[in-house]
């Protein structure tokens, strides 16, 4: 990472963290998918330190999401099972894309599928929308063809929405890889040989936590994906191994909620960051981040 692709605080010139998988963004923290959802639920948060947002994933048609109870809090994290509730693809382009196209940072759709086929239909509809930088693949989602088995636990079945989300689509191709998987370093090679213009490590991981006066699970799902500082160096490790098997660009994902956390993804290897969790306690989180960044400028790889 050069000396041009460094920011400055929150206020002045932002846009000089440089381009990052073809998306150019405003400094090295982005806002995760989910935790900010399509950028109008946070009136907290300070947009000038956001270096781009990743939208609430979304699915072709619109979906209820699962019953609740949807989050639990666990020991320095936090279980959520949402069901990727969301309005489809349509009512983003419609309602959402036009407010984005204003906005000054970027803004990246996260993308769900049950079928391969899905994933490029997706992708179509989105390639060319005003106000949509880019796609975030989700490869965590379960292929019904094969069983209920995650896209991105094999490295065929990754590259397979990789692919052809590349080929239906100009938009820049970021995939969301899973930590549920045996060896991340192969699913990460396959995605940037099909086609990907950056990688997200990672996202979050299964957990479980039971209400023993109630004798059953908290989330009425029964389990979850578990986020926050609790998996941190788990992500950490995941990120800094994708780092090492890619030449793409890596943005590091997993209990960031300090400029401290942030330099470990940046000197893991990673080129930018994405912070989800934390903003749930503190809605400035990115912001604080951010500035706190700046004490660590001259650590950052050149």
């Amino acid at each position: 990472m050069n000396a041009a692709s460094t920011h400055t605080e929150p206020g002045g010139d932002l846009r000089r963290w440089g381009v990052v998988g073809r998306v150019h963004l405003l400094t090295p923290v982005l806002a995760a998918s989910g935790t900010f959802g399509y950028g109008t639920e946070v009136p907290l948060c300070d947009r000038r330190a956001l270096g781009g947002m990743v939208c609430k994933g979304i699915f072709l048609e619109p979906r209820d999401g699962a019953p609740p109870t949807r989050i639990a809090e666990t020991p320095s994290g936090m279980l959520n099972a949402i069901g990727l509730q969301g309005p489809g693809v349509e009512a983003v382009i419609r309602d959402y894309a036009p407010l984005w196209a204003t906005w000054e940072f970027p803004v990246l759709v996260n993308i769900n599928g049950e079928r391969v086929e899905e994933y490029g239909e997706l992708a179509a509809r989105l390639d060319g929308v005003p106000g949509i930088a880019g796609i975030e693949v989700n490869i965590s989602c379960p292929n019904v063809r094969e069983g209920g088995m995650l896209f991105g636990n094999d490295p065929r079945t990754a590259a397979a929405v990789t692919r052809t989300v590349r080929e239906r689509t100009r938009l820049p191709v970021w995939v969301k890889l899973t930590p549920q998987v045996a060896d991340i370093t192969s699913v990460a090679r396959a995605c940037e040989e099909a086609g990907a213009d950056a990688l997200c490590a990672v996202n979050t991981f299964v957990g479980m936590s039971i209400d023993i006066q109630a004798r059953r699970p908290r989330l009425a799902f029964g389990t979850g994906g578990l986020s926050g500082p609790a998996i941190r160096p788990l992500a950490l490790h995941l990120a800094y191994q994708t780092a090492q098997a890619v030449t793409v660009p890596v943005i590091g994902i997993g209990g960031i909620a300090s400029a401290e956390d942030a330099m470990e993804f940046l000197l893991a290897g990673c080129r930018a960051v994405q912070v989800g969790t934390a903003t749930f306690v503190d809605p400035n989180a990115v912001g604080k981040i951010v500035d706190g960044l700046e004490r660590y400028r001259h650590l950052l790889p050149s």
